[in-house]
């Protein structure tokens, strides 16, 4: 992932330290799975609120909980209302099209838990106390992007990060200088292990991994669900795990690292309800 980094953060806030199951599903985790697998350069029509509420509910989320964060997602840019008679349509905005279009570059990329480049990037930034939504966008935007924080104010990610491109829906709103970015190498004699378990809780890293794989492993864990809702929850299980997973490279992350099977089942899992999914996607919309 690049460009997706700040913008995707945006729409996907990284999961906090204390969070305790990368299956937290929230509704607004799921409608951007949903747009992102079935609506994003696919669909161009708006799309009733009422096809949403409806794909959802097998997933347990009420109707007022859908309507509620739709209308958030309003406000924030990524969609916009249109009237279609007495009901009210969806569509994407330009932004939340390009927010979808790259985070699918990591959802659907090849290596999404190996490093980009050698090296670690570090950053440190100042943003005012009166801005603290933009703060707040830059912390989910660095975290997305792999971001940790090794001290106070100095943030670390694994990688030649391409910060430019990961903050660029941020950097206009910005105020000159506030952020500071350095690329860096281990020294001898200075081994980055510590550091990297200091940073990131690397065993809370694959126990998130674990618990994707024990549950979408499971011959019913879709079951009783649609295929269009199990792909939905499919999806946003995954991106939590890619939020959950900074990328660090393999060395610090100890022997049996789950990784690769937790892509090898997503991708299996992926493929399998594949179609039927958009089967049911075309009959909701016609």
């Amino acid at each position: 992932m690049s460009v997706a980094a700040a913008k995707t953060a945006v729409a996907l806030p990284a999961l906090s330290a204390v969070e305790t199951s990368v299956l937290t599903r929230k509704p607004r985790q799921l409608l951007l799975a949903f747009f992102g697998e079935y609506v994003c350069d696919r669909y161009f029509e708006p799309l009733r609120a009422s096809v949403l509420i409806g794909a959802l509910e097998s997933a347990g989320v009420a109707a007022s909980a859908v309507r509620t964060n739709l209308d958030r997602m309003v406000h924030s840019g990524l969609l916009e209302r249109r009237r279609l008679g007495r009901e009210i349509g969806f569509v994407l905005t330009g932004h939340g099209s390009e927010v979808l279009r790259e985070a699918s570059g990591r959802v659907n990329g090849p290596a999404p838990f190996e490093p980009q480049g050698d090296g670690w990037t570090l950053v440190t930034y100042t943003v005012p106390e009166h801005l603290r939504d933009l703060r707040h966008r830059l912390r989910a935007a660095l975290t997305w992007s792999g971001f940790a924080v090794l001290r106070d104010g100095l943030w670390i990610a694994p990688g030649a990060v391409d910060l430019a491109a990961a903050l660029g829906a941020i950097i206009p709103d910005l105020p000159s200088g506030s952020v500071n970015a350095f690329s860096a190498a281990e020294l001898d004699g200075f081994p980055m292990v510590e550091a990297v378990r200091v940073a990131w809780d690397v065993e809370r890293i694959r126990e998130a991994h674990d618990e994707f794989i024990a549950h979408w492993e499971r011959e019913d864990a879709a079951s009783d669900l649609p295929p269009l809702t199990a792909r939905t929850l499919l999806v946003a299980d995954w991106l939590a795990l890619l939020r959950a997973d900074p990328r660090l490279p393999r060395q610090y992350m100890g022997e049996d690292w789950p990784a690769d099977r937790s892509f090898e089942l997503f991708t299996q899992r992926h493929r399998e309800f594949a179609f039927p999914a958009v089967r049911d996607f075309a009959a909701l919309v016609g």
